[in-house]
């Protein structure tokens, strides 16, 4: 019998007890996490995820219940070095967890408070470096980094502890696919090697992987099993506001019209698998996509106009960094523009540049009718036309309460009354939160993904021209991230607003941009429209990028020789091809 590590036992957590606004986070959950196991925990936010996994090593304790580390009571302080030990902790926001001002020492933090003898702290430090790519990044100070640096960086901190239990919370969401797939594989590596995984998620092929799936639903378990058991429950998913894998879903579509197809393929490999062992018949000759999407001509004046744009950070010091080289970029009105590129590639930099946060250096930046190269730029006015969601929500959220923080920039618009709570109201309710529930919420109690909302919300109230939004999906679970694209694309057609997305969900970037631009290394070097970037899958992949899951399947099939289009991007095309191809 597996020896449990960690024992949960009818747990309840409640925030703001004996109040009015008291909310029940936790209802009776029971579960053993077992030595050596790889369990993943999928729910919708605010389903009390993150809640649960600050239990685990006792950064939140029950108001009823118990949970055992080991043959340890979190509620016994005495043992709270031992359960920290024990279990290590990575953060849904790597800022919340990073504590030194240079890299290097931000992983020794943790080993070095243990007690671990320099020498083998000294090891520590790179082995772990070393896990998430970061050696190049040691002597550099965190605030430098990009999001998704950081994020790995907070990774390696907890990996230099050694833990035998490992909690990733959202600890992927802001990495590109490579550093996603490496994050993985580590965590992979680690579990063979006896350390325990417990992965907190919002990506269904994460969860895949791992050795049984409990799914979260209003603070209780709402399902538990093996991942085929969950997934292949996938309008019982749809109800808890999850989903399944892409390639899960496609199997399961052509599930339904050859009951002989397994419906609960969960990767590709199984999926190429299955496919060429099917009765699907594949033509003689594949049809190809042959209408080329036209690019977009508009007689107005473009709304961002970029040429030869450079910026270098800390300029003229040993730290200096150069972000962007060169870079043009070019948004029509209306237009939704994708930005992909691998984690410091400069994106983030160049979206700063878009409302003034950053100036040009060389290069000129126009933004409408903005020069952001004149000296007597109005900023406030360009800010008003201009909305900018960064990559972390927590940058631009500082009321207490959510209605308030929804509030600021329409009443610094000059907006009072009847007309600034409609206002708010309206910018609330079109990022699903809804105002009477939301308006008195403390901006602390907030989940990640319903910080994220209200992030959006705020940019939303000022009503901008232009929305750049940076990650807008990360954290947000299946059908938050479903209704927050559906959001974006119907202000975007009833407002004539022009989206431009900086993102490493690839399949977002299919199915809602016009064009796409790849950055690496502070450079432009490939755009077109959706189809033809994406066609270019090796050199995605060589970039540190990817394609969307079914794109990859499809290549994956043309390399076993059989004869399928390459510019397959979603479910519905490939079910669209796969059922004529059967038919033929």
């Amino acid at each position: 019998m597996t020896e449990s590590i960690i024992h949960v036992e009818n747990i309840h957590h409640t925030f703001f007890p004996n109040s009015p606004k008291a909310i029940h986070a936790l209802r009776g959950v029971s579960f053993d996490v077992q030595r050596g196991e790889y369990l993943a925990i999928i729910g919708h936010n605010g389903s009390g995820k993150s809640t649960l996994a600050k239990h685990l090593n006792g950064l939140l304790l029950p108001t009823q219940g118990d949970v055992w580390v080991k043959s340890w009571n979190t509620k016994d302080a005495a043992h709270k070095l031992d359960i920290r030990s024990t279990v290590g902790m990575v953060f849904q926001t790597p800022d919340n967890q990073i504590v030194a001002t240079i890299v290097e020492e931000d992983v020794a933090f943790g080993p070095e408070n243990l007690g671990v003898p320099h020498a083998e702290l000294r090891q520590r430090v790179d082995w772990a470096l070393d896990t998430v790519e970061m050696q190049a990044y040691r002597h550099r100070a965190p605030h430098l980094l990009s999001g998704g640096q950081k994020q790995r960086i907070a990774i390696a901190g907890i990996l230099a502890l050694k833990p035998d239990v490992l909690v990733l919370d959202e600890s992927t969401a802001l990495l590109d696919p490579l550093g996603r797939d490496q994050v993985l594989r580590v965590a992979k590596k680690l579990h063979a090697d006896g350390t325990t995984i417990v992965a907190i998620t919002h990506f269904m092929q994460e969860a895949a992987i791992a050795d049984r799936v409990i799914v979260m639903e209003s603070g209780g378990v709402a399902m538990e099993g093996s991942p085929r058991q969950v997934f292949r429950q996938a309008d019982r998913l749809r109800e808890l506001q999850l989903g399944v894998p892409e390639i899960t879903q496609l199997a399961q579509r052509l599930h339904s019209i050859d009951r002989n197809f397994p419906a609960d393929v969960l990767s590709v490999e199984e999926f190429v698998a299955s496919m060429t062992n099917s009765k699907f018949q594949i033509p003689n000759h594949a049809t190809r996509n042959t209408q080329r999407e036209l690019p977009i001509t508009n007689c107005e004046l473009p709304s961002i106009e970029i040429q030869q744009l450079e910026h270098t950070y800390m300029r003229g010091t040993p730290l200096e960094s150069i972000a962007l080289l060169g870079v043009d970029f070019h948004v029509e009105k209306g237009e939704i523009v994708g930005i992909i590129g691998h984690t410091g590639s400069g994106k983030s930099t160049l979206i700063q540049h878009l409302n003034a946060l950053l100036r040009p250096q060389c290069g000129s930046v126009r933004v409408l009718d903005f020069d952001l190269s004149d000296k007597k730029l109005n900023a406030r006015k360009l800010r008003q036309r201009v909305g900018l969601v960064f990559q972390f929500p927590e940058a631009q959220l500082f009321e207490e309460y959510v209605g308030d923080d929804v509030a600021f920039g329409p009443e610094q618009m000059g907006l009072r009354g009847e007309e600034l709570r409609v206002c708010v109201r309206e910018a609330m309710d079109a990022v699903g939160l809804p105002f009477d529930a939301f308006k008195d919420r403390p901006l602390f109690s907030l989940s990640g993904g319903e910080r994220r909302r209200a992030a959006l919300a705020g940019v939303l109230a000022i009503k901008p021209e232009i929305l750049v939004l940076d990650e807008p999906t990360a954290g947000l679970d299946p059908r938050g991230h479903r209704d927050i694209l559906a959001r974006l694309l119907m202000l975007q057609r009833d407002l004539d607003m022009t989206l431009v997305i900086v993102s490493h969900n690839m399949e977002d970037i299919a199915r809602m941009c016009d064009r796409v631009y790849v950055i690496a290394d502070g450079k432009s070097i490939l755009t077109g429209t959706p189809r033809e970037v994406f066609a270019q899958s090796q050199r995605l992949i060589e970039l540190g990028l990817g394609v969307p899951q079914v794109t990859a399947a499809f290549h994956a099939l043309r390399e076993r020789g059989v004869n399928v289009r390459d510019d397959v991007m979603t479910v519905e095309e490939a079910v669209g091809q796969l059922t004529v191809n059967s038919e033929q």
